[in-house]
């Protein structure tokens, strides 16, 4: 059989409902990890999403942030926070083992942080942040399990990831150090899906509001699921889902969904 796992930084939930639910509804993922959903977890729109047949685990921030996993399977082993920093109050990793029929895999929905100004404060947090992803991704693949990190990982990868460079070389989101940062986690023995797939450039999942991005086709792929080997050799298809983008109330991101036949 096989098991959709999707990505999606849905940039508020509540604004965005409509979208999210039209496209449950047409995607039918499995798995749905959601980012930025910036709303407590007493505000998520639980109801609607479980008359979809979703099962819902939220790691929710008022008004900034927040993650959260949907399923159509048993969500167990929930966790939320990331370690290595227990004064860090933002809500942006939550973890969970997925009881699915042909056994279990583990996924984390991930909203890394932007990072800008760069330098400064907020992209020491990004960096610091990521060394502690990286430290509990080590532990998470000496489990030897099935592991999708899926998330907003607010990184250029490469420079065919970008429609401009030039426009992009001073941003958090493509500094050497953030690179740096995102290599030695794959170096882990993690598989970036859409690279393993497909890798051509110019294949964008963010689209920003300003200066008619969308309508220009000036995008940014910075939305990613990470793979463990045995996740990674079960990878079968990847896709982009860019109707999305084109919505009324749209998010600026597109998900990305992976199928896997585990």
């Amino acid at each position: 059989m096989t098991l959709t796992v999707a990505s999606w930084n849905v940039n508020s939930v509540k604004a965005r409902l409509p979208n999210v639910l039209d496209w449950l509804r047409e995607a039918k993922p499995d798995v749905v990890c959601l980012q930025e959903i910036k709303t407590v977890d007493e505000g998520f729109p639980r109801m609607e999403i479980e008359d979809l047949g979703y099962n819902v685990e939220t790691h929710g921030q008022k008004s900034y942030n927040g993650v959260a996993i949907l399923s159509r399977y048993p969500i167990e082993e929930c966790t939320s926070r990331l370690p290595g920093d227990d004064e860090d109050e933002q809500a942006r990793y939550i973890e969970a083992v997925i009881s699915a029929e042909s056994g279990p895999v583990r996924v984390a929905s991930i909203y890394l942080p932007n990072g800008n100004p760069a330098p400064g404060p907020k992209y020491d947090y990004k960096l610091a942040w990521m060394e502690r992803l990286y430290a509990h991704a080590k532990g998470l693949l000496e489990l030897e399990e099935p592991l999708i990190m899926a998330g907003d990982y607010n990184c250029i990868p490469r420079d065919s990831d970008c429609w401009d460079m030039a426009v992009w070389a001073d941003d958090a989101l493509a500094l050497p150090a953030t690179r740096a940062a995102f290599k030695k986690l794959r170096w882990l023995g993690l598989t970036e899906a859409f690279e393993q797939l497909d890798g051509r450039g110019h294949q964008y999942t963010f689209y920003d509001y300003q200066g008619g991005a969308w309508q220009k086709g000036n995008g940014i792929r910075i939305d990613h699921l990470l793979c463990s080997p045995q996740a990674s050799d079960a990878l079968e298809k990847i896709d982009i889902h860019r109707k999305t983008r084109g919505e009324p109330k749209a998010s600026d991101h597109i998900p990305i969904v992976g199928t896997f036949a585990l």
